[in-house]
């Protein structure tokens, strides 16, 4: 059975339309391959599909350089210089660019003031007013931040006061423990740790040991103080 022809339109299936694309463009492809063997001819195809897409073929034989310029010999065009005149064209417009701001700068601090009109010079004022605002807007919300933060760390340190006051008024009320307030005395040398400074409190735990033959008395525990676990004497470190 005959293979019926196809019209000639835009296929409105984007699916079918994708599909019919990358087929003929293989096919294209194909033939411009067998040009170039059969005939050492130079080929160069590129194509853009419907999504934007680029697909290309050029002779293994030639760089993309070496038929640019080829191109552009056969047809007496420069396409380079125009690509150069337009680099120019915008590098001047930088230029300019950067010539205006240096000296709306040097302006802004007070020099080259001789040629402008008066109108010039209460734009220049409103600019310099509406710079100030902005600066000020943004300090205040940096010092209400620090503010804030600082305000943070205050209602901290008072939570781990009220706590430690807590805990020792626990502390007092239990007849095992006794309270000494230190600033640097005797205990100094009863407890080995130079990580400590400042003034402390110390909780001391007495106990009472066995009737002995020998005597009867109470003894201050200091068993463990110098690091070992479950010791009787807890330190408190004071705020001031």
């Amino acid at each position: 059975m005959a293979r019926g022809k196809i019209q000639i339109k835009r296929i409105e299936n984007i699916t079918n339309r994708q599909v019919t694309y990358s087929k003929r463009r293989n096919g294209l492809f194909k033939k411009a391959n067998e040009l170039t063997v059969l005939c050492d001819a130079k080929v160069s195809i590129i194509m853009l599909s419907s999504t934007g897409k680029l697909h290309e073929y050029i002779s293994p034989s030639i760089t993309r350089k070496q038929l640019f310029d080829q191109y552009q010999k056969t047809l007496g065009i420069d396409l380079w210089n125009t690509h150069y005149e337009r680099m120019q064209e915008q590098l001047r417009k930088l230029k300019d660019v950067n010539k205006n701001l240096r000296l709306k700068i040097r302006q802004r601090m007070g020099e080259h003031l001789n040629n402008l009109s008066f109108e010039q010079l209460v734009n220049l004022d409103q600019d310099m007013d509406n710079a100030l605002r902005i600066i000020r807007e943004r300090k205040y919300k940096v010092i209400a931040n620090q503010t804030e933060t600082y305000k943070k760390k205050v209602r901290n340190v008072q939570e781990i006061h009220r706590n430690l006051l807590h805990e020792l008024s626990l502390r007092e009320r239990d007849p095992q423990y006794g309270l000494v307030f230190n600033d640097g005395g005797d205990y100094e040398e009863v407890i080995d740790n130079g990580n400590i400074r400042g003034p402390r409190i110390f909780a001391l735990r007495m106990q009472q040991f066995h009737h002995s033959s020998s005597n009867h008395h109470h003894q201050l525990s200091t068993n463990n103080i110098n690091g070992a676990t479950g010791s009787d004497l807890t330190t408190y470190h004071l705020l001031e």
